[in-house]
């Protein structure tokens, strides 16, 4: 599963079926700047919650000081 945001400056992605899965990365999430180079990511195992991805999507200025 990928998401973006409307303007481009958030995604998420849910990739259980890629080779980075394998070492725990399940959850992908970066924020881009406006040239759409990233300014912030992180990777998520699999026993994160989706719930607690989903918070920090829901506040994306947590993420970044460019997001507000």
């Amino acid at each position: 599963m990928h998401a973006t945001s409307p303007d481009g400056g958030l995604y998420v992605g849910f990739l259980p079926e890629a080779p980075a899965a394998r070492h725990g990365d399940l959850w992908h999430i970066r924020a881009l700047d406006a040239d759409g180079k990233p300014v912030w990511q992180q990777t998520f195992p699999t026993g994160i919650p989706p719930q607690a991805i989903a918070g920090l999507i829901a506040t994306p200025t947590a993420l970044c000081t460019h997001c507000a």
